[in-house]
This record gives structure tokens, sequence and C-alpha cells, in this order.
């Protein structure tokens, strides 16, 4: 596997950080070594968040890192704070629900992938799950933990939750399902990224 650099950046109160705390504890799970690292900035007056994590079958050497391996920006500002952490190597997926200029797109990525995460928890789940078709879709597109991890995990994180009501396991594994077959599509479909 060899170390994945990713981040993770929306709008404040979309999960973010959650998200990554929930692939963080399924590769722990695994016995990868894994580095979380959180950057609120000012999300809670309506700024980005960004989740940065790390991934590897080897110790990491460095908490921080300038380029990652895929970023997922879920807002159109969060686009614009990511473009940063691109490169010829990086895979930057965003959230294809909201109409983006192309001109905000990172000018260096290897490929540029939209999935419409917010359109397909609004329309065939809800709203409240589009977070986890997000994770779903890192492991689709990555498969830096395997899936039935990421189910452990998201009942160790949400369990409680889940045992005051039932129906939001349901939700929640369908909408991680639901992210993880979007990603997978989507590279079938191999898209290049500048076109």
């Amino acid at each position: 596997m060899g170390l994945i650099k990713i981040a993770l950046a929306g709008e404040g109160g979309q999960g973010v950080q959650s998200v990554a705390e929930i692939i963080a504890e399924a590769a722990y799970n695994e016995k990868k070594q894994t580095i979380y690292i959180p950057n609120f900035g000012l999300e809670q007056r309506g700024g980005v968040s960004i989740a940065f994590i790390q991934v590897s079958d080897t110790r990491i050497g460095a908490p921080k890192f300038n380029k990652a391996d895929v970023v997922m920006a879920l807002s159109e500002r969060a686009i614009e704070r990511t473009a940063a952490y691109c490169d010829e190597n990086t895979l930057f997926v965003y959230d294809s629900s909201f109409k983006i200029n192309k001109e905000d797109m990172p000018k260096k990525a290897k490929r540029i992938i939209g999935l419409p995460a917010i359109e397909t928890a609004n329309q065939k789940l809800h709203p409240r799950v589009f977070n986890i078709i997000i994770m779903g879709a890192v492991i689709g597109l990555i498969n830096v933990v395997n899936f039935d991890s990421a189910k452990e995990a998201l009942e160790h994180k949400l369990g409680y939750k889940f045992e005051a009501n039932p129906e939001l396991r349901t939700l929640n594994y369908k909408a991680l399902e639901i992210g993880k077959q979007l990603a997978e599509k989507s590279l079938q479909e191999g898209v290049p990224s500048n076109a």
C-alpha cells in the first residue's frame, strides 16, 4: 500500500472531521499506521474546515504534508483552499452538486472527478448522510481501508445514535455503499483530468 495522504475539506458542519476520524480509526483497527490532524480554521464563523489524514503500512515520518494523493473538496470555497495541496500525482475530487467555475479547479492534478454527493444524499437518502457518502467515495477511490473496517469504525463512532434509532444504521451503511459505488463508477468511466 505505501503511504497515502488525504486532505478532506468542507464547510463547518459538513462532518469533514468526523469522516477523517472514522477513516483513521478504521486504518488503526487494520493495524496500519495512521495520523489525523484537524484544521478547523474559522469554520464556526463560516470558514473552511480541513482534515489531513495519512495511512501507511510502515512508520509515518512527518505529521504534515504539502501535497496529497487525494483531495476531496466538499464546497466551492474548499476547492480554492485545497488547490495548493495538488500536484501531478493528486486525485482531486469535488462535489459536482455545486456549479463550479472551471477556473477555480486546481491547475495541477493527475485527475479531477466530480461526484454528486449532496445531490445523491438529498434525492436517495437524507441530507445528513452526505458526509458518509464522501467517506464511501474515499474507500472506493483508493481502498485506504476495507469496507468492513469502515463500517465497524462507523458503528463505534455513531453506535449510540444507532441504538436510539436503528433506521440510522441502515441509512449510514447505505450511504457508505453508495459513495463507494459512485467512486468506482467514476474511475471506470476514465474521465481525463484537465480535459
